[in-house]
């Protein structure tokens, strides 16, 4: 067994790092008009080079910017698609005894991705700055669909929310494409809406939103995958699988049963983290549903939203425990989500957030040798 040359890797990170002090500062400088867009652009830009050498010091294979130049995980990429906006409303998202921003997404035009799509020169600064492999993560296409308002379209160009499958498939592989010609061999498609397809709460949501639930994972198979066909063989395109992560919050629990075969087996990516850090993401089980051979299951082991450091034994053993379903070649281990989805964070303090990342690198050369 050895450590992987390509990504996923054995020791691998999901994305989202907690902003620093100097970017809370200036972000709220900013919103106050108390400092300019290029002040702020230059904080951003010296506070990622910093994060990208503490990755790299900790030896991380895939380094990522943090996403320090979001909001939110999801949102911000979306508001920057054409026909796409993030409008005031009088709710946010809720979590588990906490509520997010009071904004949801508009549909007001045909959907596109533009070559002028801001997140393409993030990307370009991460990999002009760093000599490992640059990994960018942006929101899967079916989360836009599933988070749409009853009332979320505005113009004549759609009939219903139904009716944008096609555009927002067209739209991501115009960005898969976009991307790799911008140097990006590793993608990675964040997604909530799997994981609430596993919880009856969530269903239930759903239903009452108006969204035709019994037929969600086909159609996200097929857009997804659509997307995906976009693809160059030497790219890279995983899916991180979310139960929601808000201030150390969630939203959904459920085993992985009732999405496992039209994830794992029928959804063409090239890898998986999913969340295993408790007893609500179930067991190991649905693993059996990984086709032999290439594709690889990232095991969220390693907790986000606390600052307890595992044990090393504990995280071994559940490693082993899940080698009953997938083989050891076909896994790998990562924090089950990022540390930050929304630029509130996670509440664990920035050096516990390092422990656990280094862990991760530790316990992946101990298992997978190198």
């Amino acid at each position: 067994m050895s450590q992987r040359t390509k990504p996923p890797f054995r020791a691998d990170q999901v994305g989202s790092i907690l902003r620093t002090t100097a970017i809370h500062e200036a972000r709220t400088k900013h919103e106050k008009g108390e400092i300019t867009d290029a002040q702020l652009k230059a904080i951003e830009d010296a506070e990622i080079i910093k994060i990208i050498k503490k990755q790299e010091e900790i030896g991380l294979q895939p380094v990522t910017d943090g996403e320090f130049r979001r909001a939110w995980w999801h949102y911000d990429f979306f508001g920057m698609l054409d026909g796409v906006d993030v409008v005031p409303s009088d709710h946010g998202i809720q979590f588990q005894g906490v509520q997010t921003k009071m904004q949801v997404l508009s549909i007001t035009g045909k959907i596109g991705f533009s070559p002028s799509h801001p997140m393409l020169e993030h990307f370009k600064f991460l990999k002009a700055h760093t000599s490992r492999t640059p990994k960018m993560t942006i929101p899967a296409p079916s989360v836009m669909h599933f988070r749409l308002e009853p009332d979320a379209v505005k113009t004549g160009v759609y009939p219903n929310r139904d009716a944008i499958f096609d555009d927002l498939a067209i739209a991501y592989q115009k960005a898969v494409k976009a991307f790799y010609d911008a140097g990006c061999r590793y993608l990675q498609f964040d997604d909530t809406a799997w994981a609430y397809l596993c919880s009856q709460e969530e269903l239930k949501k759903a239903r009452e939103r108006g969204l035709d639930v019994d037929h969600l994972q086909d159609s996200y198979t097929k857009m997804i995958n659509k997307a995906l066909e976009a693809k160059p063989a030497d790219m890279v395109i995983t899916t991180h699988v979310c139960r929601g992560n808000f201030r150390s919050t969630f939203i959904s629990s459920g085993g992985y049963e009732p999405v496992a075969q039209n994830l794992l087996e029928k959804c063409n990516y090239d890898g998986y983290f999913l969340e295993y850090d408790t007893d609500r993401a179930g067991g190991f089980e649905p693993l059996r549903y990984l086709p032999k051979g290439n594709k690889v299951v990232v095991l969220g082991l390693v907790t986000s939203k606390s600052g307890t450091l595992e044990k090393k034994e504990d995280i071994k053993k559940r490693i082993d425990e899940a080698t009953k379903y997938v083989a050891l070649e076909q896994l790998a281990l990562s924090p089950q989500c990022g540390f930050a989805s929304t630029e509130e964070g996670n509440t664990l303090a920035e050096d516990e957030q390092w422990a656990k990342l280094k862990m991760i690198v530790d316990i992946s050369k101990e298992v997978w040798g190198g």
